[in-house]
């Protein structure tokens, strides 16, 4: 039973003479602090940059508020979070991200006036005491497989009664709950007591998708770290490497700046970038191949950098065909970029989108942009022939931050070509968020 007494995972346990000294991003300066976050490597990169570090207590008081507008809006009276990173972005609280994307044994509810409750794997409530915004820290509610086995539905039904009693406390007589993810025997629960489960994806995705001034100083200060990784990748390219070499650079520069993990291994070189999707392994990388990559990766803070560039490993001259392919990938994503503007639709940016030569478009990439955050997001922008089969309405607004994609490659051909930049969608325009250089030789 909710016990309004028992707050843990808060500010209160920390010694006040502690907090006094800050770091340049305003969390504590704390050689054993509880939380994650960047390095001095990475302080001091930004610094040489001229880039300001975001107000961490300022934006996760931001990112839970978006949170709460979105659920007044449709008349929530809360969200349930099982989904990491939705739970990072409403509390900042993270815990063994991509164990719990498949052990789903972390949840919050958030009450749209009320408290922020989360649910935390065992011994780990230490993790949230940092957090002003969690109220509350109780033991794990899990019920999948692995850790109830032949009693999920005894504990599912255990866990409905406790958020039943949440939502009689905060929300009086509404009894309409949004839920990002949920095992089948919580849905089943919810069901039979008259919770009516609501769409929370809706309601993260479209809080996510915008970000503001402090957010975005985040998403700056992560591309540059990535950016300094990739350079060192590029140093380190060379023939005789295999392409589990090269990752390998990536994923050591992303921690040493302390950032988190990357989601895929699309790294591929020679006749393994086409087609696209091939991810990084043993082939030892030839002199004259094609590399390309996309970072897809989870840096500090835990936002997401999703670039991708194609270099030309050794000092030759690429071929003739190289080229073609190269320049071919850098218009697609700058005219491209160069058509965004808010209050656009969706359909109005497909249809007016650049166009590859029709023998590029059936191995094109699955989208001409996409949102980014936290991860890959809200929204997804299809070119003109996918519009009937997987389009969907929407439209551009100032703050969100958006992916321009490119893959060039014929079906049957060699090589193929891949092209990202990340940029903002501004009261104007777009802005260019990365600066990583093309390569002079491919762009001839």
């Amino acid at each position: 039973m909710y016990n309004p007494h028992s707050v843990s995972g808060s500010n209160r346990k920390i010694d006040p003479a502690r907090r006094a000294a800050t770091r340049p991003d305003g969390t504590p300066d704390d050689n054993d602090r509880v939380e994650i976050g960047p390095t001095q490597r990475a302080f001091d990169l930004w610094r040489t940059l001229g880039l300001t570090p975001p107000d961490m207590p300022a934006l996760r008081a931001y990112r839970l508020e978006r949170i709460r507008e979105q659920l007044r809006a449709r008349d929530y009276a809360g969200i349930l979070l099982w989904d990491p990173l939705n739970i990072r972005y409403a509390t900042d609280t993270s815990n063994m991200q991509l164990w719990v994307t498949h052990n789903p044994c972390r949840v919050c509810f958030v009450a749209t006036e009320g408290p922020v409750i989360l649910w935390d794997f065992h011994g780990c409530e230490v993790l949230s005491r940092h957090l002003p915004l969690v109220s509350e820290v109780r033991p794990s509610p899990a019920f999948f497989y692995f850790e109830a086995g032949d009693r999920c539905d005894e504990f599912g039904r255990r866990f409905a009664r406790e958020i039943d009693h949440l939502l009689r406390r905060y929300g009086g007589d509404n009894r309409r709950l949004a839920v990002d993810k949920m095992e089948l025997s919580g849905v089943r629960a919810f069901d039979a007591i008259g919770i009516e489960i609501m769409n929370g994806q809706e309601v993260t995705e479209l809080a996510r998708a915008i970000k503001n001034e402090n957010e975005l100083n985040a998403v700056r200060c992560a591309i540059a770290c990535c950016e300094a990784g990739m350079a060192e990748m590029e140093r380190a390219l060379e023939p005789g490497m295999t392409e589990n070499d090269l990752w390998s650079v990536l994923h050591v520069e992303n921690i040493r700046y302390g950032g988190e993990w990357i989601e895929t291994r699309l790294l591929s070189s020679g006749p393994r970038t086409n087609p696209w999707f091939q991810e990084c392994g043993p082939r030892i990388i030839q002199d004259g191949d094609l590399v390309a990559f996309d970072t897809d990766l989870i840096g500090v803070y835990g936002y997401c950098v999703d670039l991708s560039r194609t270099w030309l490993c050794g000092d030759g001259d690429p071929t003739e065909t190289q080229r073609g392919l190269y320049r071919l990938a850098c218009e697609h994503i700058t005219e491209n970029a160069a058509r965004l503007r808010p209050g656009m639709r969706f359909r109005e940016l497909s249809l007016a989108a650049h166009r590859l030569p029709p023998e590029f478009r059936d191995q094109a990439y699955s989208v001409i942009f996409h949102g980014v955050g936290l991860c890959d997001e809200y929204p997804a922008v299809r070119y003109p022939e996918q519009l009937e089969s997987s389009g969907y309405s929407g439209v551009l607004e100032p703050g969100m931050t958006v992916c321009v994609e490119a893959y060039v490659g014929a079906v049957g051909g060699r090589e193929g070509v891949k092209m990202e930049n990340q940029v903002l969608i501004t009261r104007t325009g777009a802005e260019l968020l990365n600066h990583y250089p093309l390569d002079p030789r491919l762009m001839g």
